[in-house]
């Protein structure tokens, strides 16, 4: 499982009609591989939550999502496991497949929610338009294999 976190001033997303914002927090871009497993989505779900990527009184980066009360905007994207290796045109075989991705992105929500943080979704399996202010900029990339982090 991979999440590419960004962490935004504000971030919206658009799909016909559902729609979606939030203020200062983190978008996260969530995607699932066919090895991926209920326990990457925990492991996932608490370092997000426990990361600090906002500023201290000081300037330091040193606060979490938490401290800050900050929302997550999560949008499930397949395309985080596009493998290019071979032509111009990408594989996803590596991406799970729709039981599995929503069962384990809405899994990976629900613990980000049990830690005490808002998070608004995107639309599962749809074309969106997601628009992102990155804040820092700050793009972080976390993946769990096996429960582990990498």
């Amino acid at each position: 499982m991979k999440i590419v976190l960004q962490r935004v001033s504000s971030a919206t997303v658009l799909s016909n009609e559902f729609f979606n914002e939030i203020g200062p927090g983190y978008c996260l871009l969530v995607g699932v591989s066919e090895a991926s497993t209920e326990e990457d989505a925990l492991k996932l779900a608490e370092k997000v939550a426990a990361s600090r990527n906002f500023e201290d009184e000081s300037g330091k980066i040193n606060l979490s999502i938490k401290d800050v009360e900050g929302e997550v905007l999560s949008i499930s994207q397949f395309t985080l496991y596009a493998d290019v290796r071979k032509g111009n045109r990408p594989s996803f075989t590596q991406a799970a497949g729709k039981d599995q991705a929503n069962r384990l992105y809405k899994l990976f929500n629900s613990h980000l929610q049990s830690f005490g943080l808002t998070v608004k979704e995107g639309f599962f399996g749809e074309m969106m338009q997601v628009q992102i202010n990155n804040d820092g900029p700050i793009t972080i990339l976390y993946e769990s294999v096996d429960g582990k982090i990498q």
